[in-house]
């Protein structure tokens, strides 16, 4: 076999392994929601408990990101992608048994740790298999493959929930992980980042602050954003974060060196990752419930008249992967997200009690062509803002963004739903999701400006331009 043939099919086999170990991730944020009822009936619990079920893998995830990819970094990349594997699947296994609702959340916390390591790695071990030449088309198939899983998950859950038992929605990661993990030692080629040890105050300043906000974020809702608790959150998480920025500024070794953000490249992306995350994951939260609430579908139902917004990233995406190889990834970045503030805009516009599903689809189908040109390029915008060896820690950090993006537009939009409208009746519920996807539209737009920010890419020849400062990221930068 050749070296070039070899090559290739190390890159094919690192797609397969980081997709299906991103997929496994990614569908665990919303995989649960539908199967609420189903294990509260088999487990007991209040409604706080039950809410804790999908929160406590939220807030792992989200809060460990940063520190998984650091971890990664110092002690091998492929190395830690298998452990944070093996866990992952072995929490799976523990919350598909959890003989009571208090086990099923701490597992599900265990399972949001096992994906914090495993999940900015998967990026990084893929950058490093694939040719710069092909990473557009490789980032598109990885981000199909993820975005699909995140607005999947409902329908994904809900399915298994219906049709055979809720359990099932965890067990489907064990089979997957015990294939993945001796693929991953064989496969993947081991890596590492820029080898300075571990910076423990950064790590800690950073996750303590995390946890504060997305605990604050999670628990606004249902406490009221008023409650002690939450404000405590918020406030002592802000403070650290600030804190974390201010040390990360003066540290020898940073988790996050803060010189990133003077790439408009970076900043850019990583404000647009979070503001497209807030809009799209809070529409998804509230569409999910209009469909089976309102419009009476069952789960099953309700996730398959969504597949024209969910599914069609797997269309899309990588069409998005090759063209921002030949265009560079703003302008497709940039076109995908207006496409999704239109889809979620228009949606606002028609939906009514008894809105048919005709009036519904043009908006499901334009939301979901923008979520489909938005995560390939995305994902190059990330990788090429940074020099190789801080890759690890670039796509931490904007998975983090993203969670807490996440995080925020749930709760933000739950509140304006709940301000405006409620559950007491259909009408109630379409009074209150009407303006909460006006603010997702206009928060996703304004993802949209922040992407046009993002530096035009230099064009890559077959000669390579004069050599950057080393402690320099790649693209442009602003003084």
């Amino acid at each position: 076999m050749s070296p070039h043939t070899e090559r290739r099919g190390g890159a094919a086999w690192a797609l397969v392994i980081t997709s299906v170990a991103g997929f496994m991730a990614a569908l665990d944020n919303l995989v649960v929601t539908t199967a609420l009822p189903s294990i509260r009936e088999d487990l007991g619990g209040a409604l706080h408990d039950l809410e804790w079920t999908v929160s406590a893998y939220t807030l792992t995830f989200a809060v460990l990101l940063m520190f998984g990819a650091a971890l990664g970094d110092r002690f091998g990349r492929r190395r830690l992608f298998i452990a944070g594997l093996a866990v992952f699947t072995a929490s799976s296994a523990a919350a598909a048994l959890a003989p009571g609702i208090d086990a099923l959340i701490a597992a599900r916390a265990v399972q949001g740790a096992g994906a914090a390591v495993m999940m900015p790695l998967t990026l990084t071990l893929l950058t490093a298999a694939v040719p710069e030449a092909r990473r557009g088309a490789a980032y598109g198939i990885w981000g199909a493959v993820n975005g699909l899983a995140v607005a999947s998950g409902p329908l994904v859950g809900g399915s298994l929930t219906e049709h055979i038992a809720w359990e099932w929605i965890f067990w489907l990661n064990v089979p997957l992980g015990l294939a993945l993990i001796p693929l991953a030692r064989l496969r993947l080629a081991e890596s590492h980042g820029t080898g300075a040890p571990l910076d423990v105050p950064g790590t800690l300043l950073a996750s303590s602050g995390l946890f504060g906000i997305v605990y604050g974020l999670v628990r606004g809702p249902a406490d009221g954003w008023t409650g002690p608790a939450v404000l405590t959150g918020l406030f002592a998480g802000t403070a650290l974060l600030v804190g974390f920025v201010l040390y990360s500024t003066r540290a020898r070794n940073p988790m996050l060196p803060m010189r990133l953000f003077r790439s408009r490249a970076f900043s850019g992306i990583n404000a647009a990752s979070l503001l497209m995350f807030f809009g799209m994951f809070g529409s998804i939260f509230l569409l999910a419930q209009f469909l089976q609430n309102v419009l009476g579908y069952s789960p099953t139902e309700a996730g398959l008249r969504m597949l024209p917004w969910t599914g069609m990233p797997m269309l899309v995406a990588p069409v998005a992967g090759i063209l921002s190889d030949r265009i560079g990834g703003r302008p497709v970045v940039a076109a995908g997200l207006f496409l999704q503030s239109l889809g979620l805009g228009w949606f606002a516009v028609v939906v009514t009690t008894d809105v048919s599903y005709a009036a519904q689809l043009p908006a499901l189908i334009i939301s979901g062509v923008g979520m489909g040109l938005f995560f390939a390029p995305a994902a190059n915008l990330v990788m090429s803002s940074v020099r190789k060896a801080e890759q690890g820690i670039a796509s931490g950090a904007n998975n983090a963004l993203r969670e807490v993006g996440g995080a925020l537009g749930i709760a933000v939009m739950a509140s304006i739903f709940a301000a405006r409208g409620g559950y007491e009746s259909g009408q109630t519920f379409v009074d209150g999701m009407r303006p909460a996807l006006v603010a997702g539209s206009a928060a996703v737009a304004l993802a949209g400006v922040a992407a046009l920010l993002i530096p035009a890419r230099r064009p890559v020849g077959p000669v390579a331009p004069p050599a950057a400062p080393a402690a320099e990221p790649v693209l442009d930068k602003v003084p």
